[in-house]
């Protein structure tokens, strides 16, 4: 039979048409977590529930050695988890650029696997996000499980941070944060491959909010933030988001270049007026150290951020993944 020449497949109403996309999508970073995994993502799911929110799990296994991503796999046969394994340790700020990626959500929440933030703060977080706050983002209450001397460093990288930067930096905000969908895709449209993620979250802008909350303990396991990683963290956010370290070297050259002038002058005076006296081999050895010290230094400053511009410009993704399993029940 055929079919009449003014028949057509007409589409649907765009008003039946159903959004599948579930209301939180959870971005989950994890490096050797395994003992800690399945407890936050079942209480990452009860809370989703108690909510009455829709959602989907993305866990990012950035590189572990153990058994991580199987523990992911396992629980995603209950849960909507979407399990994705790096190819290697690429870092937390890939880790979860990796997990932003595959966001779904009409709103997305970053939250460590060790589930330090206590996830039932998150009803007070969605309070105010739903009071029209883009972002809303945890900071800690205080810093008395710090020893003194991290307190301080903390302290003055972020003073330093803040020197010359186009953006204020929380200095106590945690990446445990609900973030509108405009502002996920605000962040995944940023090309850059050096991630400092606390400074990419500012730097966007959109309104936000803090709200302070108290640390738990770990439940198992130890931090994968030792100095090493803090130090090099720290490194990456000078470099991305001030250029102080660049500049100082300019108001120091002037200065010694004036010291420097002064100092002829009264060299030339003082042999005019009581003669030539004999020269100090440790005074000269002693500047030409301090010189050449300062010269080193200036010259790795800006080592340090060719590297950076190097990196940037051979365009390597800033991450591989090598596996990903998506829940049955995931819509």
């Amino acid at each position: 039979m055929t079919m009449p020449e003014h028949a057509c497949f007409r589409p649907l109403n765009p008003i039946t048409i159903v959004d599948l996309r579930p209301d939180l999508s959870f971005v989950i970073p994890a490096f050797n977590e395994e003992e800690n995994l399945r407890n936050t993502l079942l209480d990452v799911a009860d809370e989703a529930v108690r909510l009455n929110k829709t959602y989907e799990i993305i866990v990012v296994d950035d590189g572990s050695s153990d058994r991580t991503y199987e523990q992911a796999i396992a629980l995603s046969r209950d849960l909507p988890v979407v399990a994705v394994r790096l190819s290697r340790n690429f870092g937390k700020e890939q880790a979860m650029s990796a997990g932003l990626s595959r966001t779904r959500g009409n709103a997305v929440v970053i939250l460590d696997a060790d589930l330090q933030e206590p996830i039932s703060t998150l009803g007070q977080m969605i309070e105010r996000f739903e009071q029209g706050y883009d972002v809303v983002y945890a900071v800690r209450a205080h810093r008395d499980d710090e020893s003194a001397l991290k307190r301080v460093l903390t302290g003055g990288f972020y003073k330093l941070l803040c020197l010359g930067s186009e953006c204020d930096i929380p200095p106590d905000a945690r990446d445990y944060r609900i973030m509108d969908r405009k502002v996920v895709d605000a962040l995944l449209a940023l090309p850059e491959r050096n991630k400092f993620m606390k400074g990419l979250f500012s730097w966007v802008g959109f309104k936000s909010c803090a709200v302070p909350i108290e640390l738990r303990p770990r439940q198992a396991g130890t931090t994968k933030f030792g100095l090493r990683r803090l130090f090099r963290l720290a490194l990456t956010g000078l470099t991305s988001f001030s250029t102080w370290p660049l500049r100082i070297w300019t108001v120091i050259g002037f200065f010694i270049a004036v010291l420097s002038m002064l100092f002829s002058f009264w060299i030339v005076l003082k042999t005019l007026v009581w003669g030539v006296d004999v020269p100090g081999f440790a005074t000269i050895t002693a500047a030409i150290c301090f010189l050449g010290g300062l010269q080193l230094l200036s010259i790795g400053v800006i080592g340090e951020y060719l590297s950076r511009v190097f990196s940037e410009v051979k365009q390597r993704p800033g991450y591989i993944v090598s596996e990903e399993l998506s829940s049955a029940g995931r819509g």
